[in-house]
């Protein structure tokens, strides 16, 4: 079932098929569209950052157009104070010279996208849902923004619903816990030096 987002002169509904645990902010964040930096951000009260992890763009042989479009596949993880919080892949065709120069060359993310151009990206949320993985309980969605020149046909993956549940105490405790880990990974020099006296005996 598609999200139905309808209004009347003073009335806005959001209609959707939801997972049957799916709390109040979770619906916000799987109806995002387009805004799901800022959204976040305003979460934890911090900078959502962007990590391509990669992008694949089809030959540029030719500018875009609708007759002849280019197309990218591309994976980021979004960041907050180093911690991923979101990972989206996606298919992004694009068919207008504005929007190749603006997102191949100037490097704009997709949801900079829309805000740079100034328009509302036509949204639809094609389907969500939650799993438990490796005793993390995730939520995922699969959705299409759009607008004239550019589509994306997008899958993000929030990898801790926990998040949601504890904002900033779950930020810091997955940060503290990451400093635990490297700090373990550190050679200890008491340690190092007595191997060494013990090798001079």
């Amino acid at each position: 079932m598609t999200i139905i987002d309808s209004f009347k002169a003073n009335a806005t509904s959001v209609e959707f098929t939801w997972p049957a645990d799916v709390i109040g902010l979770e619906r916000i964040m799987l109806s995002a569209h387009g805004d799901l930096q800022r959204l976040l951000s305003s979460f934890f009260a911090r900078p959502i950052e962007i990590n391509r992890i990669y992008a694949h763009t089809s030959p540029r042989t030719h500018v875009a157009s609708p007759e002849a479009p280019l197309t990218q596949n591309r994976e980021v993880h979004l960041l907050c104070s180093r911690k991923t919080v979101c990972v989206a892949t996606s298919t992004v065709t694009i068919t207008s010279p504005l929007c190749e120069r603006l997102f191949l060359d100037e490097k704009y993310a997709i949801g900079q996208m829309f805000r740079k151009m100034g328009t509302a990206p036509e949204f639809a949320l094609l389907d969500c849902g939650a799993s438990i993985e490796n005793g993390k309980r995730k939520l995922w969605r699969r959705y299409i923004l759009a607008t004239e020149g550019f589509e994306c046909d997008i899958t993000e993956v929030f990898p801790d619903r926990d998040m949601f549940l504890r904002g900033e105490s779950w930020l810091e405790e997955a940060l503290d816990h990451d400093a635990h880990h490297r700090n373990q990974d550190l050679p200890h020099a008491g340690s190092d030096a007595h191997h060494i006296a013990a090798n001079l005996l």
